[in-house]
């Protein structure tokens, strides 16, 4: 972890207080710390596991291989731009403050709202998938049956485990961060090494990347592979967490913005990897795809390494996936903390209160990971609601990321740029994320099967209409109240005082 100059910890806070913030968290993230907690909630070993089973039926290995390499090169262009924003302006409000500044109040309400609907909405799929994996293990140790409720159960322990660790304050968030990055890199040399060693049996070069298998129930090919970008695209997300946690980092003003690119290239490298070493060592295609174990990568780890080479390596991703998890649990409470200190959620009060002993927003931890409890609730009942909650990440978050970089590029010179910058490229760079991100969030509203049933149905565009419905319709209850601070002094003495009470 890095070291931090008095004089550089003094400047931070200044340029706090000139957004017009008064700073209660501590500051004692350093830079590798920023980029861990992003690299851990994109998770390789999380996302591409996770919807491994998916992009096998939408697309199959041609699809996942090369889809992730275009949907990381366009990521890589929205993580790029929105790091550039987010220089500009380093608080835990992240992205819907950094559209208020730039669009004024509505465009911060409404992008704030989408943004808080992708990160409750991750830390349920997140934390689901991290439940199906444990199951799966259970499965090959025991012979334990994953039942929807028993796997509900292991997700409630796991929330609850996320809860605990986040009360302990950001330092442990980052030591545990620090960590996530080694492990999920040591994980992922060690799957593909052992899948490249091990079996006896790989598939061709040509398999691997020209394969395209449509279980769909569509007949446009090209529908079936735009579909299939599900995988990367769920996967590349939450890297917004550099920017959420900027307030308890060190040189904020640069090390969040290199906290979100680092993430995305590193997990763009990684991810490509992994994903290849996994698809050159299927053994039986359909077999694998209908697991008994509920999660296709066990059943390849199964089948190329048998049942104890299978259960150390699921136990790894395991870890990387609740290591996941918890980073998500703590970007998605400094966000709930951000939007209540500007009076933006029901019981604003509460959920900005910060805790004096660890300086953690206590209320927002919990009431985090209390909705991403009722998210995946329908779990219980429908085979494909896992599905419906990835989608809702997706919809959520993605629209969100590229809101700042629309108003920034119509802001054009009345944006003051911070310390680190795109310079010439900022414009090209940021139209390539804007029209990226339109195009998959039209894309994840489409049916992702066929025939379309109340089973099948995406509902993503659901959940994106009822988001945007609340939202308006709490708009015209608070907005009297809503509000980020207009000027540097932030507010007059009864603001302060407020502030002052929500230390506890």
């Amino acid at each position: 972890m890095s070291t931090l100059d008095p004089a550089d910890s003094r400047d931070e806070e200044k340029r706090l207080r000139e957004l017009g913030y008064r700073p209660v968290l501590a500051r004692r993230m350093g830079g590798f710390g920023n980029f861990a907690i992003s690299f851990s909630v994109i998770s390789i070993l999380s996302g591409c596991m996770t919807l491994y089973g998916f992009g096998m039926g939408a697309g199959g290995p041609a699809v996942m291989l090369w889809g992730w390499a275009g949907v990381g090169l366009f990521v890589l262009c929205v993580g790029l731009a929105l790091a550039e924003v987010t220089s500009a302006y380093p608080t835990s409000g992240a992205l819907y403050y950094m559209a208020d500044r730039l669009g004024g109040r509505r465009w911060g309400w409404y992008t704030g709202w989408l943004n808080l609907l992708g990160l409750l909405g991750a830390i349920a799929g997140i934390d689901y998938g991290a439940a199906l994996f444990t199951g799966a293990f259970a499965n090959l140790q025991w012979g334990f049956t994953p039942t929807p409720g028993k796997t509900m159960l292991i997700f409630c322990a796991i929330l609850l485990l996320h809860a605990v660790l986040n009360l302990f304050g950001v330092r442990l968030v980052s030591v545990l961060n620090s960590i996530s990055v080694w492990w999920h890199l040591a994980g992922v040399a060690l799957i593909v090494g052992a899948l490249a060693i091990v079996p006896d049996h790989h598939r061709s070069p040509s398999f691997v990347f020209t394969t395209f298998v449509n279980d769909t129930g569509w007949d446009n090919p090209v529908y079936v592979a735009a579909i299939g970008l599900l995988l990367a695209q769920y996967t590349f997300s939450g890297y917004d967490a550099s920017a959420h946690l900027s307030e308890e980092t060190k040189q904020a003003s640069t090390a969040a913005a290199r906290g979100i690119v680092r993430a995305i290239w590193a997990s763009w490298l990684a991810g490509f990897v992994l994903l290849a070493g996994l698809t050159f060592a299927i053994q039986d295609y359909d077999a694998t795809r209908t697991s008994a174990t509920g999660v296709p990568p066990a059943q390849i780890l199964l089948d190329g390494l048998g049942t104890d080479g299978a259960s150390a390596l699921l136990l790894v991703v395991i870890v990387a996936q609740l290591f996941c998890g918890n980073a998500e649990v703590a970007a998605a409470s400094r966000m709930v903390f951000a939007f209540s200190r500007d009076r933006a959620l029901p019981g604003s009060a509460l959920w900005r209160r910060v805790s004096a002993r660890t300086q953690t927003p206590v209320a927002a931890v919990w009431l985090s990971v209390t909705v991403a409890c009722v998210l995946a609730l329908p779990s219980l009942y429908s085979a494909t609601a896992y599905g419906a909650v990835t989608a809702i990440n997706v919809i959520g978050i993605t629209p969100a990321y590229a809101i700042p970089v629309l108003l920034r590029l119509r802001a054009g010179d009345r944006f003051q740029r911070g310390p680190w910058h795109l310079g010439r490229w900022s414009k090209p760079i940021g139209w390539i994320a804007v029209v990226w991100v339109a195009l998959v969030t039209v894309l994840f509203c489409l049916p992702q099967s066929r025939p379309v049933t109340a089973d099948t149905m995406n509902y993503a565009a659901v959940a994106l209409a009822v988001v945007l419905l609340l939202a308006t319709v709490w708009w015209f209850m608070a907005r009297r109240s809503y509000a980020t601070p207009a000027t540097a002094a932030y507010g007059d003495e009864r603001e302060q005082a407020e502030l002052a009470e929500g230390i506890v």
